[in-house]
Parts: structure tokens; C-alpha cells; sequence
């Protein structure tokens, strides 16, 4: 039975050096692997993600491999120029003939959001620029329309390197496969079996610790009753510490 392509995942960044350890380790390095069933070696899950960074500075066009000057205006800091962002992109995206969905991580973007991120995962193939130094040239972005932009969060960062972590490790946790049960994202925080709240209370052995109890309920076997206590503390959380989420979520 024929199975779909990996999600592919580029990235374009002037510090490629940052992200072998990151997409090498643990659920991203997983999923970028074959991984063989222990009770059934026949039964093997292909990847479901390929990752594939690029230097931007590979694309400079001079000697010294310089991609930035000083904003016209004048002001503090350097800005990324057009050219090496341009062509970074049309020879990455040469690379394979599926469509990419463009990405730009910046702190003007819209807010990183878990329906966006279920949107993305659902893409043949994603491509995210991390932009450094105080940013791109406008030109270029507006030239790779379309493109979205995304942030993290209402803070900035030295650049979009680890902002681009943040969203292929929320992205590929998604894919089918990636996670060792496939119910695990399902009902996270914000997801829609959470009723997009945050995600209730967890215990484990010990039944008592420090002189902690863990809740009856959950030692009781009564699915249904477990269920609703999870559903009942999943939206006592969201009303103390997020009530903003409250208004998406299904009463």
C-alpha cells in the first residue's frame, strides 16, 4: 500500500549549527526514523518528517559570505539583505516539487496559536526563514508572498532560530505516527480533545508522597467517573490560571 511522503520541513537560517542537537534528540529525531514495532519486526513506521536546513549565507554572493548591512535611516543594528534571501529560497524549493508553504518567524506575526499549528502539520511541506540581526529587508518578504508570518510570543528573541524549533516541535508532535500513542496530542492543552483548555492534573506511583495523596477517583476503575473529574479540573485550571480560553471552548 502506497503511503504519503514525509512532511518536509526547510529551514533557512544563518546558524545552521543550532538545530542538529534540537532535531536530533528525542520525539523529533523519532519521527525522522523508521521506527520497527518490537512485536512485529514485518511492521515498520516509515519517517513521517524529513528535516533540511540551509546556510543563507551559502547564497551571499561574495567571498566573506556577508549577507547583512546597516539600515538605510541609519539606527542601530544590521539588516539582512534581499538577494541571498531570495535565492536561499527558489534553490531550496527547487529541491523538491511539492508546493511550500512559506513561514517567516518575527515578532510582528501573527501569535502562534494550536489550531495553526494543526493547519501546518496538515501541509505537504513547510519552509521557515529565521530571520537575525534587526530583521529582513521588506522587500524580500513582500517579493515571497505569500508568506506567513508567525511569533511566539510578545517578546523578542536574538532571532528566529529558536522560534522555528519551537514550531517544528509543535508541528511534527502532530504527525501520525510521531508520538507513541496516538491519542498523546489529541487531548494537550489547547487541542480539541482538551475542548481546547488546558490540560488537567496528572499523577503517578507513589499513591502517597510527602504526605500527598493522589485523588481516589482515579484509583477507583470508574472510567466515567475518572472522565469527568479530568473534564471538571481540565476547566477549573482554565478558569484560575487562562479564563481568556474559556470563550473557545465548547460548553
Amino acid at each position: 500500500m502506497a503511503t504519503s511522503p514525509p512532511l518536509r520541513i526547510d529551514v533557512l537560517t544563518l546558524f545552521p549549527e543550532m538545530f542538529p542537537g534540537v532535531l536530533g534528540s528525542s520525539i523529533l529525531k523519532r519521527a525522522a526514523e523508521p521506527v520497527v514495532n518490537p512485536a512485529d519486526p514485518n511492521d515498520i513506521r516509515q519517517p513521517v518528517v524529513s528535516y533540511h536546513v540551509t546556510d543563507i549565507r551559502d547564497y551571499a554572493g561574495n567571498k566573506h559570505q556577508k549577507v547583512d548591512q546597516p539600515s538605510f535611516g541609519g539606527g542601530p543594528g544590521m539588516v539582512i539583505q534581499c538577494q541571498p534571501v531570495w535565492d536561499a529560497v527558489q534553490a531550496v524549493e527547487a529541491q523538491d516539487d511539492r508546493p511550500a508553504t512559506r513561514i517567516l518567524l518575527t515578532p510582528q506575526g501573527e501569535p502562534l496559536t494550536q489550531p495553526i499549528v494543526e493547519e501546518l502539520a496538515g501541509q505537504p511541506r513547510l519552509l521557515m526563514i529565521a530571520g537575525h540581526y534587526e530583521g529582513i529587508d521588506e522587500r524580500v518578504i513582500e517579493k515571497l508572498a505569500p508568506i506567513r508570518e508567525i511569533s511566539v510570543g510578545d517578546y523578542v528573541l536574538s532571532g528566529g532560530e529558536l522560534p522555528a524549533m519551537v514550531l517544528i516541535d509543535a508541528v511534527v508532535r502532530l504527525l501520525p505516527g510521531a508520538l507513541g500513542h496516538q491519542d498523546s496530542a489529541h487531548h494537550d492543552s489547547f487541542s480539541p480533545g482538551a475542548q481546547r483548555l488546558l490540560d488537567h492534573p496528572h499523577y503517578t506511583r507513589p499513591r502517597t508522597w510527602e504526605g500527598m495523596e493522589a485523588p481516589e477517583v482515579l484509583l477507583s476503575g470508574n472510567h466515567a467517573k475518572i472522565e469527568a473529574w479530568r473534564e471538571a479540573e481540565a476547566r477549573k485550571r482554565t478558569e484560575e490560571r487562562r479564563p481568556d480560553l474559556l470563550g473557545d471552548a465548547p460548553q
